[in-house]
């Protein structure tokens, strides 16, 4: 969704007080706050995700490109329930096997995913139908699917071509099928001095203060 012009300039949001509000929600998977970085591939999402794991002192961010494989891009609920959740939700340490792109395959080594207070769970699907009902808060990397996929394009270069060929369309029919924008809690917008968050189409949890301070300059991934 692109920004209206005319609307009045929103200030950065300050992630330290970003991450206090979203440390102060009622915790959805066991003792676990479980915060879903969501968007289009090439909308910023992994970088985000890090200042915002910074900002809450540490927490572990699960990226779902360990999850998913290049036989299932998006068939991986699954795989998340019994590996992450279903752990997480005990208040035990998840441990998963973390997909490797080159070699396409998953590794041998488990990593290890801790109950903490706060974990993000970062990738296209997060916010998915399957997970709602564990997530603490969605958030949407707000960038137009065309640009966020010009963008991913331009990182990957020529190498993943064929890659980003079949992953337009994948994608495409995922968020037909189950789309993650209408039920976001929070939209975050990048703009020169950081990031805008803003109150989301499902509107913001419970607690969660959208606070307007700067952040400094921002990187895209």
């Amino acid at each position: 969704m692109t920004p209206d012009p005319r609307a009045p300039h929103t200030p950065p949001t300050s992630l330290p007080a970003l991450a206090a509000a979203l440390r102060a929600l009622p915790p959805s998977c066991g003792p676990v706050r479980l915060i879903a970085v969501d968007g289009h591939a090439g909308s910023g999402k992994s970088t985000f995700a890090r200042r915002l794991a910074e900002a809450l002192g540490g927490a572990p961010v699960l990226r779902l490109d360990d999850i998913a494989s290049h036989d299932q891009l998006f068939d991986w609920t699954e795989r998340l329930r019994r590996q992450v959740l279903d752990p997480l939700s005990r208040g035990e340490t998840a441990r998963y096997a973390a997909y490797d792109w080159h070699e396409r395959r998953f590794g041998p080594a488990e990593l290890p995913l801790p109950p903490a207070p706060v974990v993000l769970v970062e990738g296209v699907g997060a916010g998915r139908r399957a997970l709602r009902g564990h997530l603490a808060a969605a958030l949407w990397m707000d960038v137009p699917r065309e640009a966020a996929w010009q963008r991913g394009r331009r990182r990957d270069g020529a190498a993943q071509r064929d890659f980003w060929d079949g992953w337009e369309p994948a994608e495409l029919r995922h968020f037909t099928e189950d789309p993650s924008r209408p039920f976001a809690d929070l939209l975050v917008r990048q703009c020169p001095e950081g990031y805008e968050v803003l109150r989301g189409p499902s509107g913001a949890p419970t607690g969660t203060q959208v606070v307007t301070h700067g952040e400094g300059s921002s990187a895209v991934r």
